[in-house]
C-alpha cells in the first residue's frame, strides 16, 4: 500500500495487467509485479504495508 507523493511509476504484473501512478494516486500492489521510475524526476511513495518483506525471494 503506498501514497504516491511525486514522480511517475510503471507496474507491470507478472499477468500482463500494467498501471501507471503519480502524485496524488494510491496504490495497493500484490506481490508478482515488476515496478520502474519514469522520467527523470524522482518517484517518492509513502509505503505503509509490507515493507518489511520488500525485494526478498
Amino acid at each position: 500500500m503506498g501514497y504516491f507523493v511525486s514522480g511517475r511509476m510503471k507496474v507491470v504484473m507478472n499477468d500482463g495487467e500494467e498501471m501507471d501512478y503519480g502524485p496524488g494516486d494510491f496504490a495497493t500492489m500484490a506481490p508478482g509485479h515488476d515496478a520502474w521510475v519514469v522520467g527523470d524526476e524522482p518517484c517518492v511513495v509513502i509505503d505503509w504495508q509490507g515493507f518489511a518483506d520488500y525485494a526478498k525471494p
